[in-house]
């Protein structure tokens, strides 16, 4: 396994560094089922307090990627194939109905930030120094074309879902992210046309392409 130590300059965001380390090792399949993680170990391992380890520990449980039980600490529960497979198709089945419920809600300002947010998602180096602000940005562009959706019920089950899988997860993925800009840029298109089936398909396509990459990266390790 390779050395995990933080710079100096990585400890700016010590939890979102921590995390997204030990969520890429897990999704990766670096940590066998059921295996500890050591708060003090890996402490030492990424050079960090355990503070922002603890922290780290608790967001990947709400990811569900690992447990935290009572004298045994954090265990790693990886998700699998399967688990990718049901929340990404639960995820492009309710977040087209409600990118086309929510289109006749966004005005001007609201395609104003998206085409903003595009910009800055464009202008980032696809590389692991701007990771943290793509991300960021991304869940921002996505939470923007569905916040009007007036179905308070499906945003909760939306919002359930990007608990479910990391939103982070392209961090994975970073050889795709051209396709992911064509896609948003797609997405602010069909809005200003105020087309709803163009943007639901394009909504779905981008989802159920995200699902089929994560598939084959966990299959490969």
């Amino acid at each position: 396994m390779e050395k995990f130590r933080l710079t100096e300059q990585d400890r700016a965001t010590l939890q979102f560094k921590v995390t997204t380390k030990l969520r890429e090792l897990i999704l990766k399949g670096e940590f066998k089922m059921g295996e500890r993680l050591m708060q003090e170990e890996w402490a030492h391992k990424l050079g960090v307090s355990r503070m922002p380890l603890r922290e780290a520990l608790r967001q990947l449980e709400v990811e569900g990627l690992v447990r935290i039980e009572p004298r045994r600490g954090a265990v790693v529960t990886p998700v699998s194939a399967d688990d990718i497979e049901e929340i990404y198709q639960l995820r492009a089945l309710l977040e087209g109905e409600a990118v086309m419920k929510s289109l006749p809600f966004l005005d001007e300002e609201d395609i104003e930030e998206l085409e903003s947010i595009y910009e800055k998602m464009i202008g980032l180096k696809a590389d692991e120094s701007d990771l943290e602000q793509y991300m960021n940005l991304n869940a921002r562009f996505h939470q923007i074309i569905r916040e009007g959706c007036p179905w308070r019920r499906i945003q909760g089950f939306i919002e359930t879902l990007w608990k479910g899988i990391p939103p982070y997860t392209p961090s994975l993925l970073i050889n795709h992210l051209e396709e992911s800009h064509n896609e948003h840029r797609l997405m602010v298109e069909y809005i200003k046309r105020k087309d709803e089936e163009k943007l639901k398909e394009v909504t779905v396509k981008h989802i159920l392409r995200t699902k089929e990459n994560l598939i084959k990266m966990i299959e490969k390790r």
